[in-house]
């Protein structure tokens, strides 16, 4: 499997230089999954037409926590009255 990884490698680093960035991406996509505990065949056989990788910025700034979208429907919840929030109404 090692050396099916090199030769990927290899293959991937000549279309790079190639200027053939559509076979470079096929094959780092391919040795992700070997990587990732694929056979060689199973990587040979992968639909990676429907792969892509993450845009930045996509997670917002400067987190690795996704962005969530509210369901339909929702409303933000009222802003509280800053006059009567948070004080009481014994002195200290």
């Amino acid at each position: 499997m090692s050396e099916t990884l090199r030769t990927l490698q290899m293959k991937m680093e000549a279309a790079a230089e190639a200027l053939d960035f559509e076979e470079a991406k096929r094959c780092r996509d391919k040795i992700s999954l070997l990587r990732g505990g694929a056979t060689a065949a199973a990587a040979e056989q992968a639909d990676l037409s429907g792969l892509k990788r993450q845009q930045p910025g996509s997670m917002g700034l400067g987190t690795s926590q996704q962005q969530m979208t509210p369901p339909e429907g929702w409303q933000p919840p009222a802003k509280p009255d800053p006059m009567t929030t948070g004080r009481s109404r014994r002195r200290r």
